[in-house]
């Protein structure tokens, strides 16, 4: 069977049903595209990958409980043959630099067409790159030179667990909310919150928040 015969499989990853739903049908018109489940929360993405192994995962940039590029990470750790696409409102740099870094292989902007999103999915499919206009792989071939010089980012010292704890604080949630979503222990949460706070050099809870909307952890505006 040729690759443009094979079913592409997909899992959506996006906070509001209303977009899936839009995905769901635009993808879905594709004769071999498949959308196997859709996640809306970002802590629950990894294990969805893990458990239906799609062959692309399409995820929000900015999702609730964990962003789209430490998903990125985790899928690409736990389910290398999974390939990931951003779908992003933003096109500045940074993202576009950390989402290549992380293991992404398409990077979509929301207002591209619909013909965009297709062809990012049949090309990460075909592990080719892909960027959406405005974006370029020139300009991104530049931005991941500029960024092979730049210091190391404190952040990338966090584990797993204490981004998540991260995310969580920064969207407001306590130490009990925290440890009820993680499934560990309040005390643990503190310990994680205690260890993320020395790495960063961070001395309060407006300084944490301050930090997550800076690197963009959290978005500035709903």
């Amino acid at each position: 069977m040729s690759e443009k015969q094979a079913t592409i499989t997909i899992l959506l990853a996006d906070d509001h049903h209303v977009v899936r739903q839009g995905l769901r049908t635009l993808l879905e018109a594709q004769p071999n595209f498949s959308v196997l489940g859709e996640a809306a929360d970002g802590l629950e993405v990894a294990d969805l990958v893990e458990a239906l192994q799609p062959n692309v995962l399409i995820v929000d940039l900015m999702m609730p409980g964990l962003n789209g590029l430490d998903i990125t990470e985790q899928v690409k750790q736990r389910s290398p043959e999974t390939q990931v696409i951003i779908l992003s409102m933003y096109a500045n740099e940074g993202y576009v630099i950390e989402a290549f870094e992380k293991g992404a292989l398409g990077y979509v902007v929301k207002d591209s067409s619909a013909a965009d999103l297709v062809q990012a999915v049949r090309q990460a499919h075909a592990h080719r790159r892909y960027l959406s206009p405005p974006l370029s792989d020139l300009k991104l071939d530049a931005y991941l030179e500029k960024a092979k010089a730049a210091k190391a980012d404190d952040y990338e010292t966090l584990t797993a667990r204490e981004r998540e704890v991260l995310h969580l604080v920064a969207e407001g949630y306590t130490s009990a909310e925290i440890a009820e979503r993680l499934v560990i222990s309040p005390r643990t949460v503190e310990t994680h919150r205690s260890n993320l706070m020395r790495k960063l050099d961070l001395n309060s809870q407006t300084e944490l928040v301050r930090y997550a909307l800076r690197r963009g952890i959290v978005p500035l505006e709903e």
